[in-house]
């Protein structure tokens, strides 16, 4: 017999229902038949107001949750408006679905309003793109965008409904298409080949775990791997929250953002291995130097793998290649090489309790200082911090003191991709808090992207709170006035910042906004804040930054004037 549906949304929503997709996000066109059927069936729409922030945000809830998440968008300019945070989706390897309107076939190529050829301009942002042609497509097109979207590897998608097609009648057979089943085998020896002799002749190895890793390490396998190699631990940015920072080994994030006792270890290590990674550049061309050595690399996207580097590739999924590797190595583990690992090992404890020290240094330097220094701030979020929490970062000249650890430790993190579109972590971190209900959510943000996301942190505070934003204020763009200055361009011709006045507040009930300004009341104000957000409650707190306030790695890298 088959089940009839009164038009294509009901249909739509009924196979995301089906397939344990909770949560919308988006901002609809003019046809909002979409809202009735998501009410129908009792899933939660997130309506904001920018397209670029609803991506954002369901590729925030998408990152964090390992979930499939849904963004609604109208035509034209809707769409166009969105692929910004398309190609941040398709870099961070989110499983985005994304439903768009479209203007019904008889009328294409008519001039006709807002008519644009959309799966065009998505076709090179996203993993499939595609028109649902007739009513009878609807569900399998659906079903199919799912399983690209989840993959392997994972990403957004995009599927248009025409308006002719959106309010058709649409008719399912039974039994209705689902999703297939993965074949996951947990543990697999590995056959002898070039990438475990290179782990076995490896004495001074590095892990270094990327993005793809995160939701598939929930035990620890990538820990006791690197415990079996006593290797030193580090993340490209976009990895970090996939292992546990408290690890002994563990010593931050490689490339641009290393400390120098951490890029002392690269210099010196005799094997790469890349989990999951894209060796993307500010890992291998950011201040610490690369080392001339063999990298093993394994991703399960073939577009991961780059040929820029010697040493084997392996294609396939990284966390089985780890528990593989990890049961060959409890087979051969010798007397000489246990001896060589201990003395590495002893290597990088000493880098690690010399990157601590520097924190301590730092602190007591910034205590002399006038002002709230990045660093105090960092430090006390973290005394201030409950678990589980989750910072969620931007990739500004001052927020990215977030990235350099240990000014940060513990605790998950969603940071950009290497694409770095501005105010994608501030609207990012609703997402992330839609996901992760029970978490502490704390968004460290510069004021150049909070004033992009500003419109849907305000709407969303009533209903989907609880997001605290950390905000540091120079006015503006602090990278680009460093440019600016490396360079000797004319500061008042161009005015990239203007210090002295922090963003507009953000008014509203479900608003606790405050100015922070007294070193001796940093703490309190900051767990004043972190009581309002546990109530529900969205809180800003505001920080005026020094444009001296540069972490050590990044003037380290002489890419901001000295």
């Amino acid at each position: 017999m088959g089940k009839r549906y009164a038009d294509a949304w009901s249909a739509i929503v009924d196979v995301l229902v089906a397939n344990d997709v909770h949560t919308c996000f988006g901002l609809p066109g003019d046809d909002l038949e979409l809202l009735r059927a998501l009410d129908a069936a009792g899933l939660d729409l997130v309506p904001c107001r920018d397209q670029r922030n609803a991506m954002y945000m369901a590729t925030g809830y998408a990152l964090q949750s390992g979930r499939i998440a849904v963004c609604a968008l109208g035509k034209g300019p809707a769409v166009t408006h969105a692929a910004t945070g398309l190609l941040e989706a398709r870099e961070s390897g989110a499983p985005v679905l994304v439903l768009a309107a479209g203007v019904p076939e008889r009328r294409r190529g008519s001039g006709g309003f807002q008519e644009l050829d959309q799966v065009a301009v998505t076709a090179p942002l996203v993993r499939w793109a595609h028109r649902v042609g007739h009513p009878d497509r609807v569900v399998p097109a659906t079903v199919t965008a799912l399983t690209r979207a989840v993959g392997p590897p994972s990403g957004p998608v995009y599927l248009e409904v025409p308006d002719d097609v959106r309010t058709a009648e649409i008719r399912v057979p039974v039994p209705r298409p689902t999703l297939p089943v993965p074949l996951v085998p947990e543990s697999v020896p590995v056959l002898p080949g070039p990438a475990l002799a290179a782990i076995r002749a490896g004495r001074r190895p590095v892990v270094l775990v990327g993005g793809g890793m995160r939701h598939r390490n929930d035990d620890g396998a990538v820990e006791r791997f690197a415990e079996r190699l006593g290797a030193a631990l580090f993340t490209t940015a976009s990895g970090r929250g996939a292992v546990d920072e408290r690890h002994p080994l563990f010593c931050g994030v490689a490339g641009l953002y290393a400390t120098a006792p951490a890029r002392a270890l690269w210099s010196s290590c005799d094997l790469v291995v890349s989990l999951a990674g894209r060796l993307e550049e500010t890992v291998v061309e950011g201040g610490t130097p690369w080392p001339s050595v063999t990298v093993v690399q394994v991703n399960l996207d073939p577009a991961g793998l780059s040929a820029e580097f010697p040493g084997p590739r392996v294609l396939g999924d990284a966390r089985h290649a780890v528990l593989g590797w990890s049961w060959a190595l409890d087979e051969d583990r010798g007397a000489e090489h246990t001896a060589a690992i201990t003395v590495w090992a002893n290597e990088i404890a000493v880098a690690r309790e010399a990157m601590w020290l520097e924190v301590k240094e730092e602190l007591a330097r910034a205590a002399t200082l006038p002002g709230i220094r990045v660093a105090e701030l960092l430090a006390a979020l973290d005394t201030t911090a409950s678990e589980p929490r989750v910072l969620v970062q931007e990739n500004g000249l001052q927020d990215m003191w977030s990235y350099c650890f240990p000014f940060h430790a513990g605790g998950g993190s969603i940071v950009p991709s290497e694409q770095t579109p501005l105010g994608f972590g501030a609207s990012a971190a609703i997402g992330v808090k839609v996901a992760a209900p029970d978490h502490e959510v704390t968004a460290f943000v510069g004021d150049g992207a909070f004033l992009a996301a500003r419109a849907d942190i305000a709407a969303a505070a009533p209903s989907h709170g609880g997001v605290l934003y950390v905000v540091l204020c120079n006015g503006g763009y602090g990278w680009l006035d460093a440019q600016r200055a490396r360079l000797g361009l004319d500061a008042a011709r161009y005015s990239f910042v203007r210090p002295g006045t922090p963003p507009p507040a953000v008014d509203g009930p479900d608003i606790h906004c405050r100015v922070l300004r007294d070193k001796a009341t940093l703490t309190d104000d900051i767990l004043a804040a972190r009581r309002f957000c546990a109530q529900g409650g969205t809180a800003v707190l505001m920080a005026q930054v020094a444009p001296d306030d540069i972490a050590p790695p990044i003037r380290d890298a002489e890419v901001v004037p000295q």
